[in-house]
């Protein structure tokens, strides 16, 4: 019974991750930096990573390291390097990795849990599921590459004055 309310919240929070890093991700490819939405991004990013670790797995994978790796560069170029100079396209590059990866495990457990799609990939290594992350693969490093071209890491003076404004 606790597993099952334990993975419902997981499932909750991966959900919100996706949506909040899809909407990020369109502010990267709008040239925008939407700090809070970011912020919000990050941590339900962050949220799904720990709560994941407490389902039973098997052994370290080449994904789970990929996915700290890519969430820890992406906070790490967005607030500790504050985007300066290559730690710009740095933290884009990351952050759609870290998203890439939530909808990633997201495809599988659709495919794994939505009757129609189990039928059509019931051993998880059929042509359906192998086309749809493919395509998602494709759509995410398009995606990315825009969106590496367009972020913006420079703060727009209006942003700072306001800053300093609401700090008083």
């Amino acid at each position: 019974m606790m597993l099952k309310i334990y993975t419902s919240i997981h499932i909750v929070i991966s959900l919100v991750a996706v949506v909040s890093g899809i909407v990020v991700l369109f502010g990267m490819l709008d040239g925008k930096r939407l700090e809070g939405r970011t912020k919000f991004f990050l941590i339900t990013t962050v949220s799904t990573s720990v709560t994941g670790f407490f389902f039973p797995f098997h052994g370290f994978t080449p994904a789970l390291g990929t996915g700290i790796i890519s969430l820890v560069v992406a906070i790490l170029a967005r607030y500790v390097c504050h985007l300066a100079g290559a730690w710009s396209k740095t933290y884009v590059i990351s952050a759609v990795i870290s998203l890439y990866l939530n909808v990633f495990v997201l495809v599988v457990q659709a495919f794994l849990k939505i009757p129609a799609l189990k039928e059509i990939a019931p051993t998880q290594n059929d042509p359906p599921l192998k086309f749809t992350q493919i395509i998602v693969l494709t759509a995410f490093v398009v995606l990315g590459i825009l969106a590496a071209l367009k972020f913006r890491s420079e703060v727009p003076a209006g942003a700072i004055a306001s800053t300093r404004t609401a700090r008083r």
